[in-house]
């Protein structure tokens, strides 16, 4: 019998591993050093050799016969095999057709999306990189779909969300100093169990109980109970959705009504108090934010909010705020509010204190920083100026020449005739997917790279099958993580599958550019080249510093810590002068005359409760939340085993309270069909009170599966929220996604069930593999 391989490490978004290939199957083992691994880990196995993975090229009928054009038939008509070259010499030829009679400026390559922990091939990156060297560039997209609203908003009033999110208060501060955390919107550790680099220690667990066990309280402001974990021991206050700027209101009301705030911070460190503090007590629109006011918008007790502020009051309390808040309707208001009621609290700065945007979001979020510079390939230049908001993607190609608002500033959208996606799908984290689908009917070509027959690879004209992580090496890290790991290859490409470098090496080669964009280096090379940065600044520190083969040989290196040193907003409290943030004034903005300048009226110049449209009514009378799985990062592997694990009767399960079921005859387990005017979709019930009357929660991550390909308005059996939610911008300043929100019906569904056919090749493939 031959000698088992050996387990070798390689890295993930939700944790860092061994692994080895062995007779026909993967096994793994979690980083030994991790205290609270994640279980998505699971749904590695079925990466490597799942009959939903792509085996070889395959190019749209209708585009190979009739040439690049817009067309319905994306998603419908039969997509045929072909041979690498053939396939790379046809799409060669398209990128040049479409450069030199369109430009650079016509080539849409945004290509959102996580793709792999390694740094190397990091498929936005490379394709990037490609667009770059062999067009001159591409029209880009700015911000993320998570945080498009505070990506905006948190540099005009106080700093980048960057800076805000990663170098601020630690869970280890939380853990040592924190009294008390009011955390609006949660943080899951469902959230935080993933990071984009990798991760070797899952720490956020472990500090909410210690900071419990301490004496700390948490409070969760939000419809799910279970947005904070059982360790922390959390009062729950089940908010409305989406009125959180009016409990914040309310709250810092209370504080300046009855002396609580701190009046020397504010007239210290922040800009425009004098004009916000009229608005919050009345005095320019007659109405004060009180508890009374807040509590019939938010359904939170007007005593509660009075009995909050007041706990709040002259402790070390910290203010966090959740991506979640920001991705609705006029999302930049609570991640502003939330900032100024930390101010009145006079806490920022201060250890385990003060304000935290998307605390818990992600795992690279609460944690120091690494000494070292963490590798990062060159995309080059982008010649090309035109631009989106990340989630405007339908907006552009539906809409060519048209205008927007971004900033201050007014935009036209480009006229986009080639599409290049690699790395990610959008059928997962867009809203309105039958509106999507209008907009790829658009275009002249979309090109995909994919490794799995997402709805995205779906409707491609030309789908490149791409190595997954484990079939490829590359080197792990993140700037938040004290190990680089060298990722080696565990397992063959499934099926003619090629790493996105190969691919984009090989089209480089016919379009005349392939030294540019390799400059000579193979893979092994590139990641040599991309450890020497931190390798040379571990040798400066005089810390242990191999050089790249030993540390292909012997496996993870620890790099030190940064102090935990409070980030830019110690600094600044330490040293407000000296320290200056880079804001209009230099200090934190509670008014900003930049902002108001723009006359926005659903972004006003300081926090201002603005009443959401999109809110229940009798066609659609419960609040979907959509937010993010716990079984999978975003819509990755859910053919995998955590992932099917979870589901019931094949589809995603949404969460109801047992109220709202009792009104429409629902049970345990039924099949529910989701519904509004956008759209329709099945999930299989599961009756809870973790969930506020009133909420149905539908997690994304689900493969669209439509019963119906050749129908506008097709069901999606699986249970994908995307087809109900909402495409419009949180508001003309940041145009960020408004994903998580929005209003539905529920019902029994009684017909014959659909069959899931998400993961279901399509039939030439299918034909090929018998």
């Amino acid at each position: 019998m031959p000698e088992a391989p050996p387990f070798l490490p390689h890295s993930s978004h939700w944790g860092n591993f061994t692994a080895r290939w062995h007779e026909g199957r993967l096994e793994l083992r979690p980083h030994p050093g991790d205290p609270d691994p994640s279980p998505i880990l699971g749904n590695m196995e079925a990466a490597l050799r799942h009959p939903a993975r792509i085996a070889r090229p395959m190019v749209r009928r209708g585009w190979l016969e009739r040439g690049p054009g817009p067309s319905d038939m994306r998603g419908r008509d039969e997509l045929v095999p072909m041979e690498w070259d053939q396939v790379l010499d046809l799409l060669a030829a398209e990128l040049k057709r479409v450069k030199e009679r369109h430009g650079p400026q016509s080539v849409f390559g945004g290509s959102y999306g996580w793709s792999s922990a390694g740094r190397f091939h990091h498929a936005q990156s490379q394709v990037h990189r490609f667009l770059n060297v062999a067009l001159g560039g591409y029209v880009r997209s700015v911000n993320s779909y998570s945080a498009g609203a505070s990506g905006v908003i948190l540099p005009r009033i106080v700093g980048p969300m960057e800076t805000i999110s990663r170098r601020n208060v630690t869970w280890e501060a939380i853990a040592e100093h924190s009294e008390i955390v009011l955390s609006f919107g949660g943080m899951a550790l469902k959230n935080s169990a993933v990071a984009s680099g990798g991760i070797s220690r899952h720490i956020e667990r472990g500090c909410m109980r210690a900071a419990r066990e301490r004496g700390a309280e948490f409070v969760l402001v939000g419809p799910l109970r279970d947005d904070l974990p059982a360790e922390a021991g959390a009062e729950w206050l089940p908010i409305r959705p989406n009125t959180d700027t009016a409990l914040m209101l309310a709250l810092t009301h209370t504080l300046v009504a009855e002396g609580l705030h701190d009046a020397a911070f504010l007239a210290r460190y922040t800009d425009g108090w004098e004009v916000f503090q009229p608005y919050l007590m009345g005095g320019t629109d007659g109405q004060p934010k009180d508890a009374a006011w807040a509590a019939a918008i938010t359904d939170v007790p007007a005593e509660t909010i009075v009995a909050l502020a007041r706990r709040l009051a002259g402790r070390r309390s910290l203010i966090a705020v959740a991506h979640s808040l920001q991705r609705a309707e006029f999302g930049e208001q609570p991640v502003w509010m939330g900032l100024v009621l930390a101010a009145a609290l006079g806490q920022l700065g201060l250890p385990g204190g003060g304000y935290h945007y998307s605390l818990g979001a992600l795992g690279h979020t609460g944690r120091r920083n690494v000494k070292t510079p963490v590798a990062a390939l060159n995309q080059g230049r982008n010649s090309v100026r035109e631009f989106i908001p990340v989630a405007r993607i339908t907006d552009v190609l539906l809409n060519p020449g048209g205008r927007f608002d971004y900033d201050g500033k007014e935009y036209a959208y480009a006229d986009i005739r080639l599409v290049y996606w690699a790395g990610g799908n959008p059928f997962h984290h867009h809203q309105d997917l039958n509106r999507l689908r209008r907009g790829f009917a658009n275009v002249d070509t979309l090109v995909v790279h994919e490794s799995a027959w997402t709805a995205t690879a779906r409707h491609a004209d030309i789908v490149l099958p791409a190595t997954v992580t484990m079939e490829r090496e590359d080197i792990g890290a993140e700037p938040t993580d004290p190990l680089i790991v060298p990722m080696h290859r565990i397992a063959a490409p499934y099926g003619e599958a090629r790493d996105d470098y190969a691919i984009f090496s090989a089209l480089a080669e016919r379009l005349g550019c392939g030294d540019a964009f390799t400059e000579g280096r193979g893979v092994r090379e590139w990641l040599a080249f991309l450890y020497e940065p931190a390798r040379e600044a571990l040798e400066k520190l005089g810390q242990p510093a191999p050089d790249f083969e030993t540390l292909w040989r012997d496996g993870p290196l620890e790099i030190p810590f940064a102090p935990d040193d409070g980030g830019m907003l110690r600094a600044f409290r330490e040293d407000p002068e000296a320290n200056a943030l880079h804001t209009e004034s230099g200090r934190i903005q509670v008014f900003s005359p930049v902002i108001a300048s723009f006359g926005y009226s659903d972004c006003p110049g300081h926090p201002t409760w603005l009443e959401p449209v999109d809110v229940p009514n009798a066609e659609t009378p419960l609040r979907l939340i959509a937010n993010q799985p716990a079984t999978k990062l975003h819509s990755q592997l859910d053919f995998g085993a955590t992932s099917q694990g979870a589901k019931r009767r094949g589809r995603e399960v949404a969460r109801l309270h047992p109220d709202d079921a009792a009104a429409r005859g629902i049970a345990e387990g039924d099949i529910l069909r989701l519904f509004n005017a956008r759209g329709a979709c099945l999930a299989t019930a599961h009756l809870t009170t973790d969930v506020a009357p009133g909420i149905v929660n539908l997690p994304t991550g689900a493969w669209y599966d439509p019963d119906d390909a050749a129908s506008d308005t097709p069901l999606c059996v699986h249970g994908n929220p995307n087809v109900l939610t909402r495409d419009i911008g949180t508001s003309r300043l940041a145009q960020g996604c408004t994903g998580q929100l929005t209003s539905i019906e529920v019902e029994r569904f009684d017909g014959n069930l659909p069959p899931i056919r998400a993961y279901d090749p399509p039939g030439s493939q299918a034909l090929a593999a018998e």
